[in-house]
């Protein structure tokens, strides 16, 4: 178990994204990796409300969450989902991190997830055309108004994090950036958040680590060792993955997705597989 503000969480997230975007199962399947998630003692399930693929269906990814755990009863979860981006549904995304749009989209994901407060509210993305401090300000004010719990910043450098933490009062409960062994640049927001005391959650946290990477010789530090050292330890590459990110820092919890039961089930198990330092030492 890890960490996020005063709340434990177990230290492999779900991210809920590929269950909602192009190329999305059927809602069945859907539904059995969220339950087989949950089996497998993940705490934290990660969605937003631009987790859809065509126009009109904004939530879709927030209404599926909302089901999957009616359906699978009483369970100890901690749902976060974000606000600041959409999908008109041709494929791209936009921004809007204004504080009016920030808590109209809060108060409509109160109500697709059927809650009276959001566990955990995060910023989705900084909007160059809306002054930060002024969309960091709407978590501020839904904070206090207690229609979410905790608050979170997406995609952010070190600048950004420092001073959504003095905006918030200390309150800065998360990070969620892109950081991976294809994305090693993100280390630097890891470590401040690590020093700061705040939840590291890396999405896209198995980038890299593909057997196609390692066959095309990608530019991914090191691919062909987490293949090595899963192949002595008798599990898969990802699982190995995921260890090295909790081996980190005690602040990490890695957030990857899955769109089948067993995708899932093999995530959640790098919370038990403790690497050596030797091992370490062998990866980036």
């Amino acid at each position: 178990m890890r960490l996020i503000g005063a709340v434990k969480a177990g230290a492999v997230g779900f991210g809920a994204m590929p269950l909602s975007i192009e190329g999305r199962p059927e809602e069945a399947r859907a539904v059995a990796t969220v339950h087989a998630a949950l089996d497998a003692g993940v705490t934290l399930i990660d969605t937003a409300d631009s987790y859809h693929w065509h126009a009109g269906e904004t939530g879709h990814n927030e209404r599926l969450i909302a089901r999957a755990l009616a359906a699978y009863g009483p369970a100890d979860v901690l749902v976060a989902t974000k606000g600041g981006r959409g999908r008109p549904g041709d494929g791209s995304w936009t921004v809007d991190g204004d504080p009016r749009h920030l808590r109209r989209a809060c108060e409509a994901s109160l109500r697709r997830l059927g809650v009276e407060a959001i566990g955990l509210y995060q910023l989705h993305k900084p909007d160059p055309a809306v002054p930060f401090a002024e969309s960091v300000g709407a978590l501020r004010d839904l904070l206090d108004e207690g229609k979410i719990r905790m608050a979170g910043i997406s995609n952010v450098d070190t600048g950004q994090i420092r001073q959504a933490a003095a905006i918030l009062g200390g309150r800065l409960a998360s990070v969620q950036n892109r950081f991976s062994p294809a994305a090693p640049e993100g280390i630097r927001e890891l470590r401040l958040c690590a020093e700061l005391g705040i939840a590291f959650l890396p999405w896209s946290p198995l980038g890299g680590i593909s057997r196609s990477a390692l066959d095309a010789g990608a530019a991914a530090p090191g691919p062909g060792a987490f293949h090595e050292v899963a192949a002595e330890r008798g599990v898969s590459p990802q699982r190995v993955c995921l260890a090295w990110h909790l081996a980190l820092a005690p602040n990490v919890i890695p957030i990857p997705g899955a769109t089948r039961p067993a995708s899932i089930r093999d995530s959640a198990a790098a919370a038990d597989l403790v690497l050596t330092s030797g091992e370490l030492a062998r990866l980036p």
